[in-house]
């Protein structure tokens, strides 16, 4: 038998498995992928006026306190440290989901007497969030985020 084996067959033993190869890669490892989104649509916008947030996370890492968060059956609340003004008592949040961005909630909102916002139970998922606060103080931007896992 292996007289008869010449390098004829070894070329098509050898195209045979590489097509084979190319198969599998093409039609069974996919089904193993989670589903991934992209950070942003316009990423090379906001690569370039990515420079403000870095400077914004400088300045809230120079603060003495920073806000803080909790999560309830009502929500996530976000309080602020009594120290801390706001300009307008104005907060915008971002809950970016890594794996879904349908899931993600953006939204700007107004702290109340307490110093504090909440985000609602009803608008959250069970999963993963990156927990971006952002707010002005005297005309100067701060940003703080954190890992959130909702249950």
């Amino acid at each position: 038998m292996l007289k008869k084996f010449n390098w004829g067959h070894g070329v098509i033993l050898a195209l045979g498995s590489f097509i084979a190869f190319i198969m599998f890669m093409v039609l069974v490892f996919p089904n193993g992928q989670q589903n991934s989104e992209l950070v942003s649509q316009s990423y090379y916008e906001d690569e370039l006026q990515y420079q403000q947030v870095i400077d914004a996370k400088n300045n809230a890492e120079k603060l003495t306190e920073k806000p803080s968060y909790q999560q309830s059956t009502e929500g996530i609340k976000i309080t602020f440290p009594a120290t801390e003004t706001v300009d307008n008592k104005a907060v915008h949040f971002e809950l970016f989901r890594t794996d879904d961005a349908n899931l993600d909630v953006k939204k700007e909102l107004t702290l109340d007497n307490q110093n504090a916002i909440l985000i609602p139970s009803k608008v959250l998922v069970k999963g993963s969030y990156t927990l971006k606060v952002k707010w002005q103080k005297d005309k100067k931007h701060y940003q703080v985020d954190y890992d959130v896992l909702w249950k």
